[in-house]
């Protein structure tokens, strides 16, 4: 998933997270760390955590989003390739199927 386009716009790299409700509690004490050894990879700029809110409300599963921000595609680039498999990894040991995730990526302009 190479997103480099040549240009240096600031990127969002979005991961969502649909979460068994009944492993929620474990899934909100494992991200912030999870987050923080991202933030450390080169590149990262910062990261946003959000609840998604859904209206009405999912019984059976929380939805979690977070938006890390990056100075361009070149720097999402480096870490899909060496970084992102094993990130991926951890999630899947910690939760398996329990938690799936989607991505996007967001590009600055204007």
């Amino acid at each position: 998933m190479a997103v480099t386009d040549g240009g240096g716009a600031m990127v969002l790299y979005e991961v969502t997270a649909r979460v068994d409700r009944a492993i929620a509690e474990d899934f909100l004490a494992w991200l912030p760390g999870h987050v923080q050894r991202i933030l450390a990879l080169p590149g990262f700029l910062g990261a946003d955590m959000y609840e998604i809110v859904e209206n009405p409300p999912d019984a059976t599963h929380l939805l979690m989003c977070v938006h890390y921000r990056l100075p361009d595609a070149a720097a999402l680039d480096a870490y899909l390739l060496e970084h992102a498999a094993r990130m991926r990894a951890e999630a899947a040991e910690s939760f398996g199927d329990r938690v799936r995730a989607s991505r996007r990526v967001l590009r600055a302009f204007g």
